[in-house]
């Protein structure tokens, strides 16, 4: 799992460009995926909202457009991003590890993370602690990257290991930031796998959505 000192120091040093590049990596598919998020989640008529790992908050802030009498709290633990996401919007903003929650038990209806627990340094103890602050039948939806499977998968691991990062330093000037990316995605738990490990952590119910032909998966869960 990656070493939380280096992915704090990396996502600090690429704050100021991280949602230009993201766009540009993404080829704007980003803002797609999480507008479909946004509606899924404005489905579910929740009132209270935990974004974890919120980073420049470009979930949070899609949700607040999207489901606008939802009362949002937006954390994450680089201070420098959070710094971001005030910025572009976000009233309640609050830097906090994701491992260690400062909220008490059953505070939040909807609980999510965009490309954030693939960072974190343990994936179960950090599935446990936003399950400690959903309610009774709350929901968690992660966003994360995953790898297609068939032909394309073979042409996208090269895309990730060998172009992604040079694109990623050029942009932000930092390659180093970026070196880590292809070996976090592969070794993310995916599919059935990651909706195992929810269900082992404090939820029931999880399900798997893939999206632009499997380079991203949405998992929803019910506490």
């Amino acid at each position: 799992m990656p070493d939380a000192v280096y992915v704090k120091d990396a996502f600090a040093r690429i704050a100021d460009r991280y949602v230009m590049a993201n766009h540009v990596m993404s080829g704007g598919m980003d803002i797609w995926w999480r507008k479909r998020v946004a509606w899924k989640i404005r489905s579910w008529k929740s009132k209270h909202l935990l974004d974890v790992a919120s980073g420049t908050g470009d979930l949070a802030l899609e949700i607040q457009e999207t489901c606008p009498d939802m009362q949002i709290m937006a954390t994450d633990f680089c201070s420098e991003m959070l710094e971001h996401a005030s910025l572009r919007g976000l009233p309640q903003t609050m830097v906090a590890d994701a491992l260690n929650l400062p909220f008490a038990d059953a505070s939040f209806d909807v609980v999510t993370v965009a490309f954030g627990l693939r960072n974190m340094a343990d994936y179960p103890a950090a599935l446990e602690e936003m399950s400690r602050v959903l309610a009774p039948g709350g929901r968690l939806v992660v966003l994360d990257f995953s790898l297609p499977t068939g032909i394309l998968r073979v042409p996208y691991r090269w895309y990730l290991h060998r172009i992604l990062p040079k694109m990623a330093g050029y942009l932000t000037g930092q390659t180093d930031a970026y070196e880590y990316l292809g070996a976090s995605i592969e070794q993310f738990p995916q599919g059935d796998a990651m909706c195992q490990l929810m269900r082992e952590n404090g939820y029931v119910s999880a399900e798997c959505e893939t999206m632009t032909l499997g380079v991203v998966s949405l998992y929803t869960a019910t506490k």
